[in-house]
């Protein structure tokens, strides 16, 4: 593996971790949303039936996101699922190779504790 494709691996991984967190605090703001709606739902008035009416709107559009973002991780991990599975199939005993130095790796570090 060269050092570019390791930097871009490493680009991606932080992006991964970037995007995680994004969508646990659109979870947090959609779930907090819903409450205050709850909470001010007894309340009147033209200015809050105004805010109420945006703040749903609001919480539409963030639960298509997320709802939409769920897809799209799911079809890359399908599509990253396929890619293995095809590597595999190609390359049996490459693939062994990697599994086995993999778990000397993980014995070595297990029986250094």
């Amino acid at each position: 593996m060269e050092f570019a494709e390791s930097a871009t691996g490493t680009e991606m991984g932080a992006d991964k971790v970037a995007k995680g967190k994004l969508m646990e605090d659109l979870k947090a703001v959609v779930s907090d949303m819903e409450e205050l709606l709850k909470a001010t739902a007894s309340q009147t008035g033209e200015r809050i039936s105004a805010a109420r009416a945006r703040a749903e709107e609001s919480l539409k559009a963030a639960k298509s996101q997320l709802a939409e973002e769920g897809r799209a991780a799911l079809a890359r991990a399908k599509s990253a699922a396929k890619s293995t599975d095809d590597y595999v199939h190609t390359h049996p005993w490459e693939s062994v190779g990697i599994g086995a130095f993999a778990g000397f790796v993980l014995g070595v570090l297990i029986s250094r504790r």
